[in-house]
């Protein structure tokens, strides 16, 4: 699951000066890392794939996984992407009657 937690900022807006403040603060903000490039994903219990969708992925794109449970962390070994197309990754992993194998996910490009 995927949240913007960020503001966007708009291609124009009638008020020149409210639009450069909201670009100083998204750029500030970017420069800190706060980038709309993060999610939750919990693996499919006893399967052996998981269907991430996220309109932000794309053939190109970099996937990386930080376990946020323990049975994540087990599962974190055996875990790759072994296909992307646009806005969605297939996650291919062991199978595990483990129904929180959860993770936070970043999408890079």
């Amino acid at each position: 699951m995927a949240t913007n937690q960020f503001l966007n900022v708009p291609l124009s807006m009638p008020d020149q000066a409210q639009h450069i403040r909201l670009i100083t603060n998204v750029l500030n903000n970017t420069l800190d890392g706060k980038l709309n490039s993060t999610g939750t994903v919990t693996l499919t219990a006893s399967a052996t794939s998981t269907t991430l969708s996220d309109v932000r992925i794309g053939g190109n794109s970099v996937i990386l996984f930080t376990p946020t449970t323990s049975n994540g962390a087990t599962a974190h070994a055996n875990l790759y992407v072994s296909a992307k197309a646009s806005g969605t990754a297939t996650l291919t992993h062991a199978s595990s009657s483990n129904t929180d194998q959860t993770f936070d996910y970043v999408v890079i490009g």
